[in-house]
């Protein structure tokens, strides 16, 4: 008989009267079973929430940071442990696993570091006018209020951690919404968090039903939304709640860029090989995965076999063996989903190069040419390890190519010269303009987000703590300057 796992309502341990089952999307197998909360004990937990708000706010640094650093040493000392949980409820591969419980332990040792130096104030002198003589400012700054953290299924944890790290770094209660198909990261984070001093209601981990969630959106309790998913979700929840403060880190269909001066053997052996595992990690549901490349044509003859090759080295199977490197989607219907949009380009006219089968909620890894600009894997986020390459004739067509989409989260740009690098800094319309490498390298402290339809915002530590807080000036009058 499986136990059921408890959420964690305003710091402590709480189950309700429904339950459901995580099961794995390797093999079906139920992993754990999750308790869930009632409407009366979420409202619970926003109440606690909202009356902690600035008994919290004004909680001394070294508190908030001593438990950001106990959460970072438990995650090191757990790090197996965790990692066979993430990856037998979200299929990851272990060794992506294990890497993603080091990233979050990391993200809170960084929230760490920015909460004991954080708003110390910056103070302005006044008389650079006559009206402002013996007058100076100190600009502060405040938390939002509440903030309600709603986190995806592909980095059940360190999204979790980029919620809920910079929220306790400035002092903001949080309610974390893990998601439906992978909600344990989220509660064993509740686990390390109840083992601080954290005030109570400060914190509270409800894996709410999603049909749920729109009472919780809407709750005026909630000031601040930090929301990653899929940019549907994203931009219903504004248009449900147009004055809310929100972050949206919503979808993107990567590109990665090689161009002509990338050109010796060993330069395209190592685009071919980052391209083919950031098209295929997570078994491609990253939003930062490389989804499209695009080659001069100077380069795209030579590159070509490479990435197919690459691609078609790719170990997949079993997320818990040492040797995969591709593992299932989340479930089957979403292979079906990536099945269904390969299809559809190949019936359009596109070349499969590799891959192209499904198996349960398997997908291999594939590679496509020729693909026709309007068949939706052209123009949309496909989640699933699919990469269409692509050949243009110079810079100009390659960045052209590039901004031609609604998403605008990273890219990667293959090339040696540092003038190209700024040009492409200053041409592409993304978040994130990576050289010399794929678009889906991230640092967890680095500001990290879209434009277009990628999203606003930006998280990154130290950027999701200035966009949970907002500045108060304070005037001192009569003073001898």
């Amino acid at each position: 008989m499986t136990d059921t796992t408890a959420f964690w309502l305003a710091g402590r341990q709480a189950t309700g009267d429904a339950t459901f089952d995580v099961t794995s999307p390797w093999d079906g197998r139920t992993v754990g079973r999750v308790s869930v909360p009632s409407d009366a004990q979420v409202e619970e937990a926003v109440a606690a929430a909202y009356a902690v708000r600035d008994t919290f706010s004004a909680t001394p640094a070294h508190v908030r940071a001593a438990a950001l650093d106990h959460i970072t040493k438990r995650l090191v000392e757990r790090t197996e442990e965790i990692a066979q949980l993430i990856s037998a409820e979200n299929g990851k591969p272990i060794k992506w696993a294990r890497g993603e419980v080091g990233r979050a332990a990391s993200v809170f040792r960084f929230a760490a570091e920015e909460a004991r130096r954080f708003n110390g104030g910056e103070a302005q002198r006044l008389d650079t006018d006559a009206g402002g003589v013996g007058r100076l400012g100190l600009t502060r700054r405040f938390a939002r209020g509440v903030v309600l953290g709603i986190a995806p299924f592909n980095f059940p944890l360190n999204l979790c951690a980029h919620k809920v790290a910079p929220a306790i770094a400035v002092g903001a209660p949080i309610i974390l919404k893990p998601a439906p198909a992978t909600p344990l990261s989220g509660l064993i984070l509740g686990e390390l968090l109840a083992e601080t001093d954290l005030p109570e209601g400060s914190w509270s981990v409800l894996p709410v039903a999603n049909d749920k969630m729109p009472a919780l959106v809407q709750d005026e309790r909630l000031p601040v939304i930090s929301f990653t998913g899929s940019d549907k979700v994203g931009y219903a929840i504004m248009d449900s709640v147009p004055r809310k403060h929100l972050t949206l880190e919503l979808g993107g269909n990567g590109a990665a860029v090689v161009l002509d001066d990338f050109a010796s053997d060993a330069d395209l052996d190592w685009a071919a090989s980052r391209i083919a595992t950031f098209s295929n990690y997570q078994g491609g549901q990253s939003c930062i995965g490389v989804q499209r490349v695009i080659a001069d044509a100077a380069v795209y003859d030579r590159l070509l076999p490479r990435v197919v090759a690459a691609v078609e080295a790719q170990v997949t199977g079993d997320p818990s063996d040492e040797a995969t490197e591709v593992g299932p989607l989340v479930d089957e219907n979403a292979a079906k989903r990536v099945e269904s949009w390969v299809d559809e380009a190949v019936a359009a006219g596109a070349t499969l190069l590799a891959g192209g089968k499904r198996e349960g909620a398997s997908y291999a890894p594939t590679v496509l040419a020729d693909v026709p600009a309007d068949v939706t894997l052209a123009r949309e986020e496909v989640f699933g390890p699919v990469l269409t390459v692509t050949k243009v004739d110079g810079e100009q067509a390659a960045f052209d190519a590039v901004n031609d989409s609604k998403y605008g989260l990273q890219a990667g740009v293959f090339t040696h010269d540092v003038q190209r690098a700024f040009r492409a800094h200053r041409a592409l319309e993304v978040g994130g303009v990576i050289v010399g490498d794929v678009p889906s390298y991230r640092a967890d402290q680095m500001p990290y987000g879209g434009v277009k339809q990628s999203g606003v915002g930006r998280e990154g530590v130290a950027h999701a703590m200035a966009d949970y807080t907002y500045e108060r000036i304070l005037v001192l009058t009569g003073l001898e300057l």
